[in-house]
């Protein structure tokens, strides 16, 4: 593990390991969201037992309100990992209410260097799931360096072959559609709609709003209205997790202008699917609505 993160990972954790693992022993690892849970999952192996907080795709994790059972999930990780970055402030506040010297924690946000009012939906940019696979993979040596060599192997793994799909469509979209104009509902889509190189015509503060549950202003709602009912975008793309009035109205007016409507989720849908599956499946209705749209 590089000097750098190993600092980025004592910085996240607060502390040192002081609790040596027993070779072969099982640890617990404890993800707030699926996202990165799955990840945790694929890199830890047999290695360790990885629980997710929230799996439900029906759960909106801005809003979550942890139960007894969740925060002592949390108490008893060896290795926590949290989005950070304003997403999961009940994560945060249930570790800290719990210190232990031998947990380490990965927060996304420091990881990535970003605090509060960046967009938390990180697991939508590519080049930080590249990051934190390496961060939580080091994190997991960290914890049990007698299997150092198994972690390494299982991120090269995950890297060059479980993220295949996910990588080549990617890269499709962006041959074929770069340069298309869409609109999205909020700001879970932002990131990956810049590495796809669309345009995303949708004014920020509008999917910010949405994402944020705040006042979508008149100016912004009459802008993303006027999109989809003169056919200024090619595509509309929906968080349907997060359903308001001005999504459904906007996501009408789409559909009786024709313009293809694809949904996307903020947690691994359906429960239990991987990340590189949900995201695959995902990039493949989007490659689809485009084509449908322009013709590609």
């Amino acid at each position: 593990m590089s000097v750098l993160l190993s600092l980025l990972i004592t910085g996240c954790a607060g502390a040192t390991s002081s609790r040596p693992l027993t070779p072969g022993t099982r640890f617990l690892v404890v993800a707030a969201e699926s996202s990165w849970g799955s990840i945790a999952g694929q890199l830890a192996g047999t290695r360790a037992e990885v629980r997710s907080v929230i799996e439900n795709p029906g759960t909106d994790p801005h809003s979550y309100t942890p139960t007894a059972g969740d925060s002592r999930l949390l108490a008893e990780s060896r290795l926590a990992i949290v989005n950070g970055i304003g997403y999961d402030r009940w994560a945060s506040q249930a570790l800290a209410a719990n210190p232990d010297a031998g947990r380490v924690v990965v927060d996304t946000g420091r990881v990535l260097g970003l605090g509060e009012g960046a967009n938390p939906h990180q697991w939508y940019r590519p080049a930080a799931v590249a990051r934190m696979v390496g961060v939580i993979s080091s994190a997991l040596a960290r914890l049990d360096p007698t299997d150092a060599a198994y972690f390494a192997g299982r991120r090269q793994a995950l890297l060059s072959a479980g993220l295949a799909a996910y990588d080549r469509l990617r890269a499709e979209i962006r041959r074929r559609f770069a340069g298309t104009p869409v609109g999205y509902s909020e700001s879970i889509f932002e990131p990956l709609g810049r590495d796809l190189g669309l345009v995303l015509a949708t004014p920020a503060s509008f999917a910010r709003a949405i994402a944020e549950g705040t006042e979508v202003t008149a100016q912004d709602r009459q802008t993303v209205e006027r999109q989809a009912g003169t056919g200024q975008i090619r595509v509309w793309i929906e968080n349907s997790q997060n359903l308001t009035p001005d999504v459904r109205r906007v996501s009408g007016l789409a559909a009786a202008r024709r313009i293809p409507v694809v949904a996307v989720t903020e947690t691994l849908s359906p429960a239990g699917t991987s990340f590189e599956d949900w995201q695959a499946a995902q990039l493949s209705a989007l490659r689809a609505a485009l084509h449908r749209a322009t013709g590609r």
